[in-house]
C-alpha cells in the first residue's frame, strides 16, 4: 500500500470524536518535524490545535483541515469496525477515511514528496489542523487564526480537505461557501383549557401567518457564483403533550444559509420587520455560524484547476454549494481559500469510506499544486 493510505489508516485507528484529538496531531507532527517543519500545538479549552510551518518567507501556502470526525452511530451497523481501517477490494472503510483523514494524509504525502524533490523552494508550506470543526467550531481554527493574525502571520492561499468530489477526484472544488445564521424564536401566548379558547392565547395559531410569511419571502436572487439565500424551519416545538391543553409558548428554530447578496444584519431586520406585521409577543435569539466567503479568481483556483487537469484529465466545477467549512474563519484574513478533496458520497454515515486510488491520486494533485505555486 502507498505511503498515503498507510498514513490514513493510521489516522482512522485514533478514536478522535470531536473535540478529541486521540493522537492525530503527535502522530502527524512527527511526520512534519524531518521535513524542516517548526510544530506548534495550540489548545483552546478542551480542543487541541496544530499550527506547523516550514520556512519563514512568503507566500504561505496551508493546507487546513480537522483530525476530528463525527461519531460513529451503532458500532453493529458498520461491516468493519469504524475505528478499525480495513482494506477490502481496492477501498479504506472506516471513520473519517473521507471526511478527513484521508485528505490530511495525502498533504502530508504530498508535502514529502514536494519537499524532498524541492527543499529550497520559494516561501513557505503551512498546515493548520483543529479537532474542532465537527463540534462548536468556537475553540478550533478560529482560534488559531487569532493567533495568526496577533502575530502578523498572514496566509497567502489555503487549501482545505474538505470532500468535495461527487464521481471522481477533481471534479468538483468548492471556492467558497454560502454563510449560515440561526435564529431561535420564542413566541409567548396563554396557555388555557382547550374547550374555552376565548380565555387563552394559542401562540401557534398566532405564529402561523408569521411562518407563511417568512417561507413565502424571497429573501435575494443570489448571483454567478450562490445560489439564493434559503430560510429553513428545523424544529418547532410547542405545548404540554396533552390533548386538551393550549400551549402558552412556541419555540422555533430556523435558519439560514445565504449568499453575498445579502448580509446578516439584513436578514435579521427583515425578519423581525415580518414578524412586527403580526401580533406577537417574541423573542429571538441570533447566532452566527459564518459569514459567506469566496475565491472568485486567483492563482489558487488557477493551479487547482491546472493540476487537476495534468493529473486527471478532468475539467473541474467549481461551485459553492453544500455546508460550512473552516474555510469561513481563513478567508476573512485575505487569504485565498479553496476547499479540494475526496468524494464525499458516505461522509458522515455508515460504513464510511474511500477508494484507495481516490487518495493517491488526491496526494498527487495536491503535489501538482505545490509545485505550480512555490517553484514559480
Amino acid at each position: 500500500m502507498s505511503a498515503t493510505v498507510e498514513l490514513a489508516q493510521a489516522l482512522i485507528a485514533c478514536r478522535s470524536v470531536t473535540p478529541d484529538d486521540a493522537g492525530c496531531q503527535p502522530l502527524l507532527a512527527e511526520r512534519l518535524r524531518p521535513l524542516g517543519f517548526t510544530i506548534e500545538a495550540l489548545r483552546f479549552g478542551a480542543v487541541d490545535n496544530l499550527w506547523a510551518r516550514r520556512g519563514s518567507g512568503e507566500p504561505l501556502f496551508c493546507f487546513a483541515g480537522h483530525t476530528d470526525v463525527v461519531p460513529s452511530g451503532p458500532e453493529q451497523r458498520w461491516t468493519f469496525p469504524p475505528f478499525l481501517p480495513t482494506v477490502r477490494d481496492g477501498v479504506l472503510h472506516g471513520r473519517g477515511a473521507a471526511d478527513m483523514k484521508g485528505s490530511i494524509a495525502a498533504m502530508v504525502t504530498a508535502c514529502e514528496r514536494f519537499i524532498g524533490a524541492h527543499p529550497a523552494h520559494r516561501g513557505s508550506i503551512a498546515f493548520l489542523l483543529t479537532s474542532d470543526e465537527e463540534g462548536p467550531a468556537v475553540d478550533g481554527t478560529v482560534k488559531v487564526i487569532e493567533t495568526l493574525e496577533r502575530r502578523g502571520e498572514k496566509i497567502t492561499w489555503c487549501l482545505v480537505g474538505e470532500p468535495t468530489a461527487t464521481a471522481a477526484v477533481g471534479d468538483v472544488v468548492k471556492n467558497g461557501r454560502r454563510g449560515s445564521l440561526n435564529g431561535t424564536l420564542t413566541v409567548r401566548g396563554k396557555q388555557g383549557h382547550i374547550a374555552y379558547p376565548h380565555l387563552a392565547a394559542n401562540p401557534i395559531h398566532l405564529f402561523a401567518p408569521a411562518m407563511a410569511a417568512l417561507c413565502a419571502e424571497r429573501w435575494d436572487e443570489g448571483n454567478a457564483f450562490f445560489p439564493p439565500t434559503t430560510f429553513q424551519i428545523s424544529n418547532i416545538n410547542g405545548g404540554t403533550g396533552a390533548t386538551n391543553v393550549i400551549p402558552g409558548e412556541l419555540e422555533v428554530m430556523f435558519n439560514f444559509r445565504f449568499s453575498t447578496e445579502v448580509t446578516e444584519q439584513q436578514l435579521r431586520q427583515r425578519v423581525e420587520a415580518i414578524l412586527g406585521r403580526h401580533p406577537l409577543n417574541y423573542d429571538i435569539v441570533w447566532s452566527l455560524s459564518g459569514n459567506p466567503f469566496l475565491t472568485a479568481a486567483g492563482e489558487l483556483l488557477d493551479a487547482a484547476r491546472s493540476a487537476i487537469r495534468e493529473c486527471a484529465d478532468i475539467t473541474t466545477d467549481v461551485n459553492t454549494a453544500g455546508g460550512t467549512s473552516d474555510g469561513r474563519f481563513i478567508a476573512p484574513t485575505g487569504a485565498q481559500v479553496l476547499e479540494f478533496g475526496p468524494l464525499n458520497a458516505t461522509i458522515h454515515q455508515v460504513d464510511e469510506r474511500v477508494a484507495l486510488r481516490e487518495l493517491d491520486d488526491l496526494s498527487a494533485m495536491y503535489q501538482r499544486i505545490l509545485e505550480k505555486l512555490l517553484l514559480a
